[in-house]
């Protein structure tokens, strides 16, 4: 068995599991105004992402300008490794660099590493029918011996990678830890009084895992 085999590698897409909870939570909530005040638990879903098993490394890739830095700097303080791209300097659009970012590291690590289980948090399948996006790297990565685990929200997740991941690896739906991953902060000012929501403790114990040989 490979040294780090049992080892996770996750690499984050957050803007696209972002914007899908920003609208659960119009619609778990029933106020627009909830997509304004829904945020991420960066803890709880890295430790979904893990699930009680060794973290070897955790890569993110997102856009600025400044008024995300806070954003990115809770991701790096939870352990995960951030790339930025400043996107006022590009026509390119906001998340093409960001997700070949992303997918540049898994392809890299392919080849540093003997193979361990590779957690991806995403659900854009984009450009797989070009030889090219998340869904490709994630197929490459499992024919050389990878373990894949594809964590999405159920209806923004791509159909062809959601049904490759369940049948040659594990697919886990965000929307069934909703409330462990996702908190609300109080209304904004000018809108009706809405109070906050914190995260429910995070419970794994139905959380499938890949098996590695």
């Amino acid at each position: 068995m490979p040294e780090n085999s049992n080892n996770i590698f996750v690499y984050w897409d957050n803007s696209n599991i972002f914007h899908e909870a920003q609208r659960l939570a119009e619609e778990y909530n029933g106020s627009p105004d909830a997509r304004f005040r829904v945020r991420i638990n960066f803890n709880n879903l890295l430790n979904l992402a893990t699930a009680n098993r060794t973290l070897h490394s955790a890569f993110a890739a997102g856009s600025i300008p400044p008024e995300l830095s806070s954003l990115w700097n809770r991701l790096e303080n939870e352990g995960v490794e951030v790339e930025l791209y400043d996107r006022s300097n590009s026509s390119l659009g906001e998340q093409q660099v960001p997700d070949g970012w992303i997918q540049l590291r898994m392809l890299q690590d392919a080849l540093r590493y003997d193979p361990g289980i590779v957690v991806v948090l995403t659900g854009d399948g984009s450009g797989y029918s070009q030889g090219s996006g998340f869904h490709t790297a994630l197929e490459l990565l499992h024919d050389k011996g990878w373990g894949i685990e594809l964590l999405s929200w159920r209806h923004s997740c791509k159909r062809l990678m959601r049904e490759w991941a369940e049948t040659n690896g594990v697919f886990i739906p965000l929307d069934d830890f909703y409330n462990s991953i996702t908190f609300l902060e109080p209304s904004r000012p000018g809108h009706p009084l809405a109070t906050a929501r914190l995260s429910e403790p995070l419970d794994l114990s139905n959380r499938p895992t890949v098996h590695t040989n």
